[in-house]
């Protein structure tokens, strides 16, 4: 017998093909997608950096901020979360929006191998309890996990000067929406900047 999951509310994907589609977000502790406010700047920044970009979803919870992206054209998106749930929504959404360039995985991101290919994008925004941001930061600012010239979005409970920003990095966009923090950190010490 499968239990039936429970929904709190659903957020909607802003623009782009999939606009005006709904993501159903499971009522699970410390899941709260990023509010709409948030995404529509988030994606306003990016809007010329998403279509045919590599994006990671690093604690994916609803899986809204990599779904927004494939809807903007990212090339392809990986999706981790620790909830298997979650992540089993994400596989379903992804199924009937026919986005085969996408996957999900039920893994702590913190611990996978590196990818084979850095990627352009990643969102950093884990459970604000867990307390996971520095080293998320500290682990995707690497060559391995971030191209030259790709971005980190991140969403913090507190002020951004709360963070160490790895070396060679800088607030590339910032804001604050009510007591949310938010912005997009990029490598500064590229030679043809």
């Amino acid at each position: 017998m499968s239990k039936q999951r429970q929904h709190n509310h659903s957020v909607r994907i802003i623009a782009g093909k999939h606009r005006g589609r709904k993501i159903p977000v499971l009522d699970r502790p410390g899941l709260r997608p990023s509010p709409d406010r948030v995404r529509e700047t988030t994606f306003n920044w990016l809007q010329f950096d998403l279509p045919g970009a590599h994006v990671l979803d690093a604690f994916a919870g609803s899986g809204a901020m990599g779904l927004e992206s494939l809807s903007r054209g990212a090339a392809s998106a990986v999706f981790v979360d620790k909830d298997a749930e979650n992540i089993t929504q994400i596989n379903e959404l992804l199924q009937s929006w026919h986005e085969s360039h996408a996957r999900a995985q039920t893994a702590d991101v913190l611990t996978l191998a590196q990818p084979r290919t850095p990627y352009d994008v990643i969102f950093i925004d884990p459970p604000f309890a867990d307390n996971l941001h520095q080293q998320a930061l500290n682990q995707f600012s690497h060559p391995a996990w971030l191209k030259p010239h790709g971005m980190i979005y991140i969403e913090l409970p507190e002020r951004p000067d709360s963070l160490d920003l790895p070396q060679g990095f800088n607030w590339h966009r910032k804001q604050r929406a009510g007591s949310l923090y938010f912005g997009l950190i990029k490598r500064t010490d590229n030679a043809d900047d």
